[in-house]
């Protein structure tokens, strides 16, 4: 039984629910690349001015979650959960009326911190309510964040060339504010026996803090395999339609990628928990972050190729995507899962380093350089190490935890 009278078959529910709002918030990062290329054009910015947001958006919306989760934890999802959906449409609602950079950091930076609340919660759901299949809830409510774009990028695309990146703002906004609302007002937890245990996750018995936590060398581990791994999924993001512009890609072509990338993305969450519940969850990553290095040095290779643009980033993204399914579930298996979204919120941070080096320091390199290659490689390069380092042989659950 689950607390106050609720019905297992609640919990189905509930990531449903968290799996459609995940989609929503996503436009903020797999649509980004559509709305900086419009701005960059509408309003005569270089692109370096307007990936700054992007950048801002990664920090904001990642370094919001520790906090966010804390209090998550402490008080319950809901009403912070529909605080933040105003937030997030809040964000681009405003943006539709940006007439400098600084407006819109400011108002982009605003739905960041939406962003970021939605997301820790949306993934806590899945984690706290499906603790006997983790790595499959973790997958499907981050499979709405990675594929939820699929949807919605050709019409953001439409708009933006029909009516101008302002309108296109405009819409998404609304359409957030009528959808998200309804769903962040089902948020809740698992509730707590009198033993302290979640009643929906018997198989915790341990329980970590997240100063207990970040005093293990595991941690460590997770936490720049996160980086590397993050780095590569956010690039496409930011950088897909500039990407696409910069190796002569056909129109044709690049709105293809657009529907594909985000649903190989999403694909990748999903494919990965499910196939992790039952060979391993360290097993599986290593394995998927090792194909998504080698697809990213083969995208360095021979991205000029329109047909091996579009399969390698593509292919890069069906491996990539899958790190935000595995690592909240391997901190929910190490370090268990009452204090999961504080825990998985400060390890969510690493999301930020690779934000900086998708966003704004692959722009400025590519100032320089007048070529993606050599940072695309470098990203496969950072893939390898990650799947050494999240290898099942070197990488132990922490041994002496903390009762709590």
């Amino acid at each position: 039984m689950y607390g106050c009278g609720a019905r297992r078959e609640q919990r189905w529910v509930l990531l449903a629910g968290a799996t459609i709002v995940m989609a929503f918030i996503a436009i903020y990062q797999y649509s980004w690349s559509l709305f900086a290329l419009g701005l960059s054009v509408d309003l005569k910015w270089p692109m370096t001015t307007v990936q700054l947001a992007f950048t801002l958006y990664t920090y904001v919306a990642t370094f919001v979650q520790p906090l966010s989760g804390y209090f998550a934890d402490k008080f319950g999802p809901k009403k912070l959960s529909v605080l933040a959906g105003l937030l997030a449409a809040t964000g681009f609602l405003l943006s539709s009326r940006v007439t400098s950079p600084l407006e819109l950091y400011i108002y982009y930076t605003i739905g960041s911190v939406g962003v970021g609340v939605l997301y820790g919660v949306s993934t806590a759901i899945a984690v706290k309510w499906f603790s006997d299949r983790r790595g499959m809830a973790a997958g499907i409510v981050t499979f709405g964040f990675g594929s939820g774009t699929a949807i919605f990028n050709p019409l953001i695309q439409s708009w933006i060339i029909n009516y101008g990146v302002r309108c296109a703002f405009l819409y998404v906004g609304a359409l957030m504010l009528a959808f998200i609302l309804p769903f962040a007002l089902l948020y809740r937890y698992p509730e707590i026996d009198n033993q302290g245990d979640w009643r929906a996750e018997r198989g915790d018995n341990v329980n970590w803090k997240w100063y207990e936590m970040l005093k293990t060398w595991q941690w460590w581990l997770i936490y720049i395999s996160f980086i590397a791994m993050s780095a590569i999924a956010l690039l496409f993001g930011a950088q897909i339609a500039p990407m696409a512009e910069a190796n002569n890609m056909p129109r044709d072509m690049l709105s293809l990628v657009l529907i594909a990338y985000p649903i190989a993305n999403g694909f990748s969450r999903v494919l990965g928990g499910w196939i992790s519940d039952y060979i391993g969850r360290q097993l599986t990553a290593t394995l998927f972050y090792a194909l998504s290095g080698v697809s990213m040095i083969a995208l360095g290779l021979t991205a000029s190729n329109p047909l091996c643009f579009a399969l390698f980033v593509v292919l890069a993204m069906l491996f990539a995507g899958s790190v935000f399914a595995f690592n909240p579930a391997i901190v929910g298996d190490f370090y268990g899962s009452k204090y999961l979204t504080t825990n998985y919120g400060i390890t969510y941070t690493a999301k930020s380093w690779g934000g900086l080096v998708s966003g704004y320091v692959t722009a400025y390199l590519l100032m320089l350089q007048k070529s993606y290659t050599s940072i695309v490689m470098a990203l496969g390069a950072g893939a390898l190490a990650a799947a050494l380092l999240i290898n099942p042989f070197l990488l132990k659950k922490p041994g002496k935890p903390t009762l709590t």
